[in-house]
C-alpha cells in the first residue's frame, strides 16, 4: 500500500510540473509527433533539441527519468528552450509491450504514460527474475497479440495503465496494434543506425553524444548550448 501511494504521489507530483508550466505560458504540454513516430515535448522551434534513446527495462533509464524530470520540464522545457524527444530502443518483448502501452491513447497522453511506466519499474522489473517457466514461455510466444497481453497480465502493466484511466479493453486494442509494434520496432533500427548502441543515450541538435549515459553527465552538455 505504501508503494502504491509513493507511486501514485510521483505521477501527481509529474502531472504538476506540466501543469504548472503550461499556466505560467510555459511549454510543458505542448506534444508533437515526429515522422518517426516519436513524442516531443516542448517548444518545437527551442535553440536545443535534446533526443533521448530509452528502453523500459533498462535500469539507467528509469533514474534518467527521475533524476532528470524536474529540472528539465521546469529550467529547459517550460521557458521554450529546449524540447525533449523520446525514442524507443526496443530491447525485449517486455519493453515492447511496455513502449506500445506508453504509446497508446493521444499524443497528449504519452509523457505521463512514459512517467508512469518508468517510475514503477523498481517494482514490476523483478518479475523479470522470479518468473516461472511457463510465464517465460508465454513471454516468446510468435503470436504477437497473446504474448503482449500475457506479459501485461504478469508485469502489472494493465493495472500501471488502469491508473492512467485506461480499461482493459482499450489496452489490449493497443497491445495489438500491428501498426504501432511495426513502428516502435522501426524507431528502434534507426536508432542503431544512428549508432545508439546502449541506453539511455541521447542526442543534442541531432548529434549523438559519445560516453554520456546520465543525467549528471548531460546537463553540463545542454548549458553549454546556451
Amino acid at each position: 500500500m505504501k508503494a502504491n501511494r509513493i507511486f501514485r504521489g510521483a505521477l501527481l507530483a509529474a502531472a504538476a510540473l506540466m501543469t504548472t508550466g503550461a499556466a505560467s505560458g510555459g511549454w510543458n504540454q505542448a506534444v508533437t509527433v515526429t515522422d518517426y513516430g516519436s513524442h516531443v515535448l516542448g517548444n518545437p522551434a527551442a535553440k536545443v533539441k535534446l533526443t533521448t534513446f530509452v528502453s523500459y527495462t533498462c535500469s539507467h533509464c528509469s533514474a534518467f527519468e527521475t533524476q532528470s524530470e524536474a529540472p528539465l520540464r521546469l529550467s529547459y522545457v517550460a521557458p521554450g528552450k529546449l524540447s525533449i524527444e523520446v525514442r524507443h530502443v526496443v530491447r525485449d518483448p517486455v519493453d515492447l509491450t511496455a513502449a506500445m502501452l506508453t504509446n497508446c491513447g493521444a499524443k497528449e497522453k504519452f509523457f505521463l504514460n512514459h512517467a508512469a511506466m518508468m517510475r514503477s519499474q523498481s517494482r514490476w522489473i523483478a518479475t523479470m527474475a522470479s518468473a516461472s517457466p511457463a510465464q517465460q514461455q508465454r513471454w516468446r510466444n510468435p503470436d504477437s497479440a497473446q504474448r503482449n497481453r500475457a506479459i501485461a497480465a504478469d508485469f502489472g502493466f494493465y493495472a500501471i495503465m488502469a491508473s492512467r484511466g485506461y480499461d482493459r479493453q482499450t489496452a489490449d486494442k493497443c497491445l495489438t496494434d500491428k501498426t504501432m509494434e511495426a513502428r516502435l520496432m522501426k524507431q528502434s533500427q534507426q536508432a542503431v543506425a544512428l549508432g545508439v548502441r546502449s541506453t539511455p543515450s541521447f542526442a543534442i541538435n541531432g548529434t549523438v553524444l559519445a560516453g554520456t549515459n546520465d543525467w549528471a553527465m548531460l546537463r553540463p552538455q545542454l548549458d553549454a548550448r546556451f
